[in-house]
Order: C-alpha cells, then structure tokens, then sequence
C-alpha cells in the first residue's frame, strides 16, 4: 500500500489534508508526479502558489514508492553521518590568541587515532614547514614564525573508521621585541674535533632556572651514528652536551637551538635560531701516569706512542682527572707574575702549547726539563715533553682530544676547563634542565659531535 496526498484549500486559505488509503493497481509513482504537474499549470489564481508545495509532497513521495521489485527504494544521502570516531583539540595557541610568540609551537592532542597531520598555514595560504617535537605532543614549525603575523593552524585525526577529526586555531603572533639573546656556539660548522669535545652553547645573558627547560626543550643533537647524550647546564649561561661515551670516530653531528622568538624570562626573548654542523676525527686519547711518568697515545684503540714526561712538582701538583684539548698554540708566552708575583713569577716563551685547564695546565714542550722527563716532576702543573714529542703530539691531536692524567696529588675540579668527563654519566645527567630518559634503543637515538679549532664563531 501506498499514502496518496491531496491538497484542498479552505474558504479561510487553509490547508485541510485528507488522506487516503488504497491498492497502487492502475498508478505508478509517475502517474502521481503527472498529476502533480497538473495542478501546478493550471492557471488558479492562489492555487498556483500552493502547487509548488504539492509538487514538492510528491516528490518527497517518490521515495516510498516501490521499484519493479517491489522493493522500497532507497533516499540518496538521507540521514545523518557518523561522527568520526578519533578526536583532535588544539590547546596551543587558543583560537584567536593575540601576541603569540615567534617561537610557538602547536600543541595538540587526539583521541583514537590511527594517523594525525598537522599543518600551519599563513594568511596568505603558505604551508610553514616544521616536524612534530621529541614529546610527540607538539608540532615544532622548522624555524621562528614572522613577527605580528596570522597563522592558521590545522590538526586532523583519522581513526579506523576512515573518518578524520579536524581542529583548527587561528592566531596572531607579537611584534618584534626590543630586548633579545643571543645565543652563540664555541664550534663553528664543518670543523673536525676529538672524542671528547663536548657541544657548547652560550647566551649573552643568564637563563632563569624556571626558563631552562623551556630552552632545552629547543635544543636538538642528532648524529650518524646515533649515539646517547644529554644537555647539561654549566651556569646560567652556558649549557653542554656530551654522549654517555666518547664519540665514535667519524660521526656526522648537527645540534640546533631554536632561541628565535623563545622567551627567556623578563620580558626578554631569542633572538635568533642556531645551527651548527661538526663531524669527529680520529679516536686520539692520552692516558698520563704519574707512577711510571709516562703518557700513552692510542689511536682508535691502538697505541702509537709511548712518551716521557715530567708533571707538576709537590709544590705545584698537576691535576688528575680527565680533560681535553681547549685550544692549540703553536708559540705562546707563559706570564705568571701578575698570578705569582715577582719573587715566583716568570716570564717563558712556549712551543707547541695545548690547554687543559683554565687555572693554566698545558701539554707543551719543555728542552729544559728533558734530562728529568720519565723519572722526576719538575713543572709548575704542566705536561712537560721534549721539543720532538712536543711537536709530534702537536701535529697527531686536535681540540676535543681527552687526556687522563692519574696518581698525582691533586684532584681535578669540575669547571676548571671542560671537565665534562671528570664527571660520572650519573652525575652529568643531573645538570639536565629536564628529566633524563634512557633511549629504548640508543643505537637509533639522536646525538651529538665535536669539532677542530675554534673558527670563526656562529652567533645568534
């Protein structure tokens, strides 16, 4: 059976419906669409307004008509879709944030989700390229944002359904601040360094303890091979990285703070981003032994010299402990009066010169102690060599190269050169603005590298 509709207008203008049953024998739907047609063209004054709601009923009425199979045919589009099953919600920035920094990330999270995208976008419709943060939970865009600019930010998430979820926060970025850091590098890039040369980032004013982890969480070592490391925080401001052990000879490695736009407390922001690319040398390390007075040189695991010397005498003890190459001088001058006075002071021209320590401790070539040198500490602190050694050692190590000196009666003080490996792994990681979370698997976790002298410097 099938409803049939009729309209009659009323004397007051009215519409009373009269419905009525009956057998479909001699009339189709198409028959009733004809006679809807019918009253349409028929020229009745107020009828013809009505007769558009006519047609339309009997449209409408199309979709309970049978099909030759007498099967009920189906409405194309009707009813309303099911909602996506996975979720997506932008907390930062808030939907039409004003004075957003330049730095902003967009943090995000989502709800059974089996793929989620995130685009930033500007107002002009231009994709701002980025990659999603090491806490999974924001999108880091690959540089500082434009000053007092609209962006538009776009998560989708799809759940097994097929279905996406999408979020969106449009906002606006701050103008450009008058107080920033800047940030500088002590490597600059495409130098070669040792296995122990520590990464070193400095900014040209100190970092509040309650904004370091935000700055940390900015910077990023990857290296090839991967290795494990962490960041550590020297003073307010310089911060180091290091791996858990020395690096392995021939790593690629990149390390990037993303300062620009970043707040730093007080008003004050990054004022640009950093990136610095290194690669390490050969595996140098010398090991000194105060006992037998010699220093062992091995490269990658195998030993290539064995060499007299003379350290520090009981008055002046050189210092044990682990170090590494600072800086390399072929000629210097030792002036200590101004430290010692008249009386101890002296005033020495030096050959081939490498730094371990501030407080003054080099290896260098010493002619006048040769006689002494495997049997008797005479230096002020020093490492002293022959002249032969002196520049052989010269021409075979590089910055970053780690030299342990042991046995003697004083022990190195952490900060007294780049004592990173004076310190325990344990101990390192506590100097972590953030809390330390072993890799699942080191071997392909990000890491840092070294590099040769000190070059003109990348600044920020």
């Amino acid at each position: 059976m099938v409803g049939v509709f009729r309209f009659t207008l009323g004397n007051r203008g009215r519409f009373r419906r009269v419905f009525k049953r009956r057998w479909v024998r001699d009339h189709d739907c198409e028959d009733i669409m004809r006679a809807s047609q019918d009253q349409l063209i028929r020229p009745r004054g107020r009828r013809r307004v009505l007769a558009a709601g006519l047609l339309a009923v009997a449209l409408a009425l199309t979709s309970a008509c049978t099909d030759g199979g007498g099967k009920p045919s189906s409405w194309q589009g009707g009813g309303e879709s099911p909602a996506p099953k996975a979720a997506a919600t932008i907390s930062e920035p808030a939907a039409d944030a004003k004075d957003v920094p330049a730095s902003t990330g967009i943090t995000f999270t989502t709800k059974d989700a089996e793929e989620t995208t995130v685009e930033l976008k500007d107002a002009a419709g231009k994709a701002v390229e980025g990659k999603l943060a090491a806490d999974g939970k924001t999108w880091l865009p690959a540089g500082a944002l434009e000053y007092g600019t609209s962006y538009t930010a776009i998560v989708t998430a799809t759940g097994d359904d097929g279905r996406p979820a999408t979020a969106t926060s449009t906002f606006t970025t701050m103008a450009k601040p008058g107080k920033q850091i800047r940030v500088s590098s002590f490597l600059g890039d495409n130098q070669v360094v040792g296995v122990g040369m520590p990464l070193i980032v400095k900014f040209d004013r100190a970092i509040p303890e309650d904004y370091r982890d935000d700055v940390q969480r900015r910077m990023t070592v990857t290296s090839t091979p991967a290795q494990e490391g962490i960041w550590h925080w020297v003073s307010p401001t310089e911060v180091r990285y290091r791996p858990k052990e020395f690096w392995k000879t021939g790593s690629k490695v990149s390390y990037r703070v993303q300062a620009g736009g970043l707040p730093m407390g007080a008003g004050w922001y990054g004022r640009a981003d950093l990136s610095v690319d290194i690669k390490i040398g050969a595996a140098v390390v010398m090991t000194v032994d105060n006992k037998t007075k010699r220093m062992t040189v091995t490269r990658n695991g195998a030993v290539i010299k064995t060499i007299p010397v003379s350290l520090g005498k009981k008055s002046t003890p050189s210092s044990s402990g682990t170090m590494v190459v600072i800086e390399k001088l072929r000629k210097t001058v030792f002036d200590t009066f101004e430290e010692l006075g008249p009386e101890d002071g002296y005033r020495t021209k030096i050959d081939f010169a490498q730094r371990l320590t501030w407080g003054g401790e080099f290896i260098h070539a010493a002619p006048w102690s040769e006689g002494q040198q495997g049997s008797v500490n005479v230096s002020h602190g020093c490492v002293n060599v022959s002249m032969a050694n002196g520049d052989w050692l010269f021409k075979n190590t590089q910055i970053g190269d780690p030299i342990t000196v042991k046995g003697t009666e004083r022990k190195l003080q952490n900060g007294n050169g780049w004592t990173d490996w004076n310190m325990s792994w344990d101990e390192y990681v506590k100097g972590s603005a953030l809390p330390y979370e072993p890799p699942a698997d080191p071997d392909t976790s990000p890491t840092p590298d070294g590099a040769l002298t000190p070059t003109p410097t990348p600044t920020a």
